[in-house]
């Protein structure tokens, strides 16, 4: 390539000068791009980095987070479960121990179970009709034919008969005291007549009758517990249980849940799992940065192309790029001058926005167009830098007062004691003594940690990280402002290596401007009546409000000249017709030899046979 490169340089023209077009190629459009990667790889290697160390930082804190409180609700179950486990130990232990307590209460309660089923106490003949026919059907019914009675209920009447017995006892024996008082009464008091009149009260037999009145409130009132029966059939099944074997068994099941990621993993590696797709994603983008600065980084070939193509239009095209007042179009000019014809020099105010004047340290009309759209397109770059910086700023103080204020000491104290005494000597303390009593245990633990390594270690970008982000982007606003400079000076590589071309251009250039000048009226006519009507047009009342009370708003809503569009003055001219009105600078009226075009009927004005419809030499880009 070194070869042939020099080569070229020494053989063609249009390889030097398309070499040299390089440099103002760079401060163009082209250039740009390659600022452009440049920017985008300290966005990345800024606030990007920095946003992205965070945000692992953060996620590391939240799986650290949750692996310590699994560890500490693990260590926590454990302790508060380990009385727990203790007492089933010491209750396995005592299995046979159990066996011959369980076989003397079963023992001892055959003695219970033979009085509630006793039939001792009452007489079937001295109940009631109704007690007697449920007794009857109770005792002497099939048992298909109709389901017995609870244990509750046959103890209830069986209550109630003993009562009626005890009571039919009572009667008979009251009526029987009366009859042996009365006997008394008669020996003692021998007198007749005396005698059955004072031992009268005692054959006052029917008072016994009083007695009948607790078998009511015996009948109403049934000395018997509403809960006996269910108690009493509860204890008997666990008696009869008892003589069982004891045993026990302890079955722990452990659930697996899907991850977050979608893997079947424990909550222990969560945190890997989460840290693991957030490096492969970094990756992928790494990925299309690196293809992406790749790209970027062949548009050498797009600046050598277009070098060679702003060449080849420069030779064939003679409107290209063909707006700039050089030093020979002064030549010519002053030479028109000394000979007394018409010249172009110095340019009327309408023309001067259609051309250059290459030795002009400012950004001219023409080219402010262009500059603006180029400052356009390097806005999104600033906005995105803008928002990641104010992006990265907000969570690292977000990030930072968390770790300033989430500190957490974990502080677990477990600390039990159970003792129960039962004291006595008879079996059911015993038994107590045997299952109640293995609840004595005692124990204590301290557990302490705290979340000092889980919290998160976020960093900020200081001042020179900031600037080395900014200045790419400082220089690509800078190339958009140097743009113009860099095109006037393609035309000047371009008029040094084709000089010939170059005469031919600015002739052509020069006489151009004269046709244009010669029917500067008639050619303009058309927008001057535009702009006219526009201004004859009612503005909105608003706008009169605003250019009657704000003074610093009324250079912007002034009327402006017609041709040249400068801000109305006092100097300025406005035509006197009736409904015409039109305003002029007084340069511009002067160009129109001070006739106005939109009320001077057309014929009258000066005429040409040119127009410049699509023949207007345009800036190249």
């Amino acid at each position: 390539m070194t070869g042939l490169g020099a080569m070229g340089w020494g053989t063609s023209p249009h390889i030097r000068c398309a070499s040299l077009l390089i440099v103002p190629k760079m401060l163009g459009k082209e250039g740009r791009l390659f600022v452009l990667g440049y920017a985008l790889a300290a966005i990345y290697e800024g606030p990007v980095a920095n946003l992205r160390y965070n945000l692992n930082e953060v996620i590391a804190s939240l799986g650290c987070t949750v692996e310590l409180q699994i560890n500490n609700t693990r260590a926590a179950w454990r302790t508060s479960t380990a009385p727990l486990r203790a007492v089933f130990k010491d209750l396995l232990g005592s299995k046979d121990s159990l066996k011959a307590e369980t076989l003397n209460i079963s023992n001892s309660f055959e003695d219970l179970d033979a009085q509630v089923k006793s039939e001792a106490g009452f007489k079937l003949e001295d109940a009631t009709d109704s007690e007697e026919t449920v007794w009857d059907v109770e005792t002497r019914q099939a048992p298909a034919s109709r389901q017995p009675l609870s244990t509750q209920k046959m103890f209830e009447l069986k209550t109630k008969l003993r009562c009626s017995y005890v009571v039919s006892k009572a009667v008979l024996s009251c009526q029987r005291w009366f009859d042996r008082k009365h006997e008394q009464c008669m020996q003692r008091i021998w007198v007749p007549l005396f005698n059955h009149l004072l031992c009268l009260p005692m054959k006052f037999k029917f008072l016994c009758s009083i007695t009948k009145v607790m078998e009511v409130w015996c009948r109403n009132r049934i000395p018997v517990e509403g809960n006996f029966g269910q108690t009493y059939d509860s204890l008997n099944q666990s008696v009869h249980s008892l003589t069982g074997e004891f045993s026990a068994n302890i079955n722990l099941k452990e659930e697996k849940q899907a991850g977050v990621l979608g893997l079947n993993s424990s909550w222990e590696h969560m945190s890997t799992e989460v840290r693991n797709y957030v490096r492969s994603q970094e990756a992928r983008l790494e990925w299309t940065l690196g293809l992406l600065q790749v790209l970027l980084s062949c548009t050498f070939l797009l600046v050598l192309h277009t070098s060679f193509s702003y060449v080849d239009s420069y030779n064939q095209d003679i409107r290209f790029d063909n707006i700039y007042i050089s030093t020979y179009f002064c030549q010519i000019d002053e030479r028109r001058k000394k000979l007394g014809k018409r010249t172009l020099l110095p340019l009327r105010k309408a023309e001067e926005k259609f051309v250059i004047f290459p030795c002009k340290p400012t950004i001219q009309a023409s080219e402010m167009k262009n500059a603006v759209r180029e400052l356009l397109e390097s806005v999104p770059v600033l906005l995105l830098l803008l928002v990641l910086c104010g992006l990265d700023w907000a969570l690292y103080s977000i990030f930072d007062t968390i770790r300033h204020h989430s500190f957490l000491q974990y502080s677990f104290r477990s600390s039990h004691k159970l003792e129960v005494k039962v004291e006595g000597d008879s079996m059911l303390a015993r038994l107590l003594r045997k299952t109640i009593g293995a609840l004595n245990t005692s124990s204590e633990t301290v557990v302490e940690s705290n979340n000092m390594p889980c919290l998160p270690q976020p960093e900020s970008m200081d001042a020179q990280a900031y600037l080395q982000a900014a200045l790419p982007i400082g220089l690509l606003v800078c190339l958009c402002l140097l743009q113009a400079f860099g095109y006037r000076l393609r035309r000047v590589i371009a008029a040094f290596y084709f000089p010939k071309r170059e005469k031919k251009r600015i002739l052509f250039f020069y006489n151009e401007l004269l046709r244009k000048r010669a029917a500067f009226t008639k050619l303009r006519r058309a927008a001057i009546m535009r702009g006219a009507q526009q201004q004859r047009a009612p503005r909105h009342h608003l706008v009169d409000i605003l250019h009657r009370r704000c003074p610093l708003l009324r250079r912007w809503l002034r009327r402006r000249c017609v041709v040249c569009l400068t801000p109305e003055t006092p100097e300025s001219y406005v035509c006197p017709t009736p409904g015409c009105e039109a305003v002029y600078c007084r340069s511009c009226w002067v160009d129109m030899r001070q006739q106005c075009p939109v009320c001077t009927p057309r014929e009258e004005l000066s005429s040409s046979a040119f127009s410049d419809s699509n023949d207007d030499a345009t800036y190249a880009e």
